[in-house]
């Protein structure tokens, strides 16, 4: 039987610059499901009637929301006529440039910091195929590092895309998960749309994909709640980190390609960026698991911690209001993070006797 879901970019073309006749480089990604966490908006904000919905971009062909636009990416690399594409990055984006570039059957180069990307990420991008290139530096370095030499004379002989999200062509593929959540919530965006901001390119598109919508179907706006990690918030500081740390590795990230486009849609949807610790993260990242049977890597958890940090403190009134959280990362990209958080296994004998005590004392 034919997949009926053909991807992002042929699923949206109505509202993406790609012809009908364009060879779309695609892993089927996107029609992620939309999940109703009745448990969880109980735990976080009780009495209120918050309808709190999570977003489980997990469930990608590659284990993240970085898909969505990586097929537009790569789709436009080929049309482009690039011989290969190239990245800086935490570990996501490298996964999934990795698996694009071999569906294309084109070159990936990947530039991770060396000692700072999550096991699960590394293994696949060992397994796509990808050259990856540890440097002795920062995402931000690497970054820096990847623009130089794109930019570069040398390279027009030997054509080479860019792919990280100050690629416009990313934007446009990560703008479909707002359309799909109008879809899904049956052609109305929702009052807060809750996501993490590392490079602050998902916070973009996703705006971006809102206001699209909502012109061409009435869908109407959502504010926007952005959560960054106190130890890599430079949105929220106001100032680049130098030397970004916190557990969520996804957003581990010191000075945004995007941020003042993030500044702008969060000023547009009468937004909020919040600071959020490593404690409160991992709080948000076991309850997801623990009340909703949902396991992300911990940068996911950040949308969730930072709306419930913004109703605890006031900010946000969730009485009646519907919230979505989106997770965008699957837990296995970062089983370290998981193991290190986790109560160890109990071991018991090989007996009924053993079982049977266990059970009649816990």
């Amino acid at each position: 039987m034919a997949n009926s879901w053909p991807g992002v970019i042929r699923a949206y073309e109505n509202y993406l610059p790609f012809s009908a006749s364009t060879e779309v480089v695609t892993l089927n990604e996107g029609n992620t499901p939309l999940i109703r966490a009745g448990r969880l908006a109980e735990a976080i904000a009780p009495g209120s009637g918050l309808r709190l919905f999570l977003k489980y971009e997990g469930l990608n062909p590659t284990g993240s929301f970085k898909d969505r636009g990586m097929t537009a990416a790569v789709t436009q690399a080929v049309r482009d006529g690039a011989h290969a594409i190239i990245c800086a990055s935490t570990g996501n984006t490298a996964a999934s440039a990795a698996a694009y570039a071999a569906r294309a059957g084109i070159r990936c180069l990947v530039l991770v910091p060396e000692g700072k990307i999550a096991l699960g990420k590394l293994a696949a991008c060992l397994a796509y195929g990808a050259e990856v290139i540890a440097i002795d530096g920062s995402f931000d370095d690497g970054l820096d590092m990847v623009r130089t030499i794109v930019d570069r004379d040398a390279i027009a002989r030997h054509p080479i895309s860019l792919v990280n999200s100050i690629n416009p062509w990313r934007l446009q593929g990560q703008k479909t998960a707002a359309f799909e959540i109008c879809d899904q919530l049956g052609g109305a965006a929702p009052d807060w749309h809750c996501l993490p901001v590392g490079n602050a390119g998902n916070i973009t598109a996703c705006w971006m994909g809102f206001r699209e919508y909502d012109e061409h179907t009435g869908t109407g706006l959502p504010r926007l709640l952005g959560g960054q990690a106190s130890g890599a918030a430079p949105i929220v500081q106001g100032e680049v980190v130098a030397h970004p740390e916190t557990i969520a590795t996804a957003i581990r990230i010191g000075n945004p390609a995007r941020w003042r486009e993030a500044l702008d849609a969060l000023d547009e949807s009468g937004g909020i960026i919040t600071a959020v610790d490593d404690e409160h993260i991992l709080a948000s990242w076991r309850m997801l698991a623990a009340k909703e049977g949902i396991f992300v890597e911990p940068a996911s958890a950040t949308g969730l911690a930072a709306l419930k940090q913004q109703i605890d403190c006031g900010e946000i009134d969730p009485t009646d209001k519907t919230a979505v959280c989106v997770l965008t990362g699957h837990g296995l990209k970062d089983p370290d993070a998981a193991v290190a958080q986790a109560k160890p296994p109990r071991t018991l004998p090989a007996t009924l006797d053993a079982l049977e005590r266990y059970l009649a004392n816990t």
